[in-house]
């Protein structure tokens, strides 16, 4: 696990497995945290490395209901997590899939954790919408496509978009179950003006991106799309996503899109 300080109110921890982040925000002396590291070490120091950095946390939030997101809650038992409602109601029609891929994906990677997921604490959030922290207000953007669920979550004070997974610079747009291109390209274009307004934009998966680079992540998202939905088989994946992973994840879509 690394942390990066993104600015003086705004770090990134990126977890060992996927390159998948979390990401502390601080604001009139209260601290959140957005998505969640993977291993149970990593989770474990997770308080201990935000408190040394100044970062109190006392909210989560997780951008979307894939389980490699929703772990915040191991590493704080005593808080609730937010999600998007359109999360909530993943969560209500899928009771204890989170829980399940988790103990899989442990499974095969022979983790061992301490205590088994609890989503109990789990608030439904309106998105679109705002949320208080520390006297500054975070806003709420849909972003669905991906999967069925989700949000983005940009700090307009920091100039710091959190977006999930899209916009990364390790992974191709990938289709899991309930996503869709059309929606996918819906969320894209919520995105763009926010890219726009922001200095710093932190992916689900890969390091934080400037706000020159996410225009051409997004760009590059936008005409993969067009070769998804062409049913292209063997296309040009961009720079620095084609690989033999990726390429396995652009088969997937295919199928996705039948």
């Amino acid at each position: 696990m690394r942390a990066v300080s993104v600015s003086g109110d705004a770090i990134v921890v990126t977890s060992l497995l996927w390159q998948t982040t979390a990401t502390g925000i601080r604001a009139g002396g209260e601290a959140m945290l957005i998505d969640s590291p993977y291993f149970p070490e990593e989770l474990e120091l997770l308080p201990a490395l935000l408190a040394q950095a100044g970062f109190e946390v006392n909210a989560l939030l997780a951008t979307h209901g894939d389980f490699d997101h929703v772990l915040g809650r191991l590493a704080f038992p005593e808080l609730s997590l937010g999600v998007a409602e359109s999360t909530m109601l993943r969560l209500q029609n899928k009771p204890g899939e989170a829980q399940r891929e988790l103990r899989n994906r442990d499974t095969e990677s022979y983790v061992t954790r301490a205590r088994p997921l609890a989503l109990g604490g789990t608030q439904s959030l309106p998105v679109p919408g705002k949320l208080e922290l520390g006297g500054e207000e975070l806003e709420l953007h849909p972003a669905e496509g991906h999967t069925a669920d989700g949000m983005a979550v940009f700090a307009p004070w920091l100039r710091l978009l959190v977006a999930g997974d899209y916009l990364s610079s390790v992974e191709i747009p990938m289709l899991s179950p309930g996503g869709t291109v059309a929606e996918y390209r819906a969320t894209l274009a919520r995105l763009a003006p926010l890219v726009e307004r922001a200095d710093t934009v932190v992916a689900g998966h890969g390091p934080p991106s400037s706000r020159e680079e996410t225009l051409r992540l997004l760009e590059e998202d936008v005409g993969y799309l067009d070769v998804l939905e062409r049913r292209e088989e063997r296309p040009r994946l961009p720079a620095g996503r084609d690989s033999g992973r990726q390429r396995a994840i652009h088969r997937e879509n295919l199928r996705a899109v039948g």
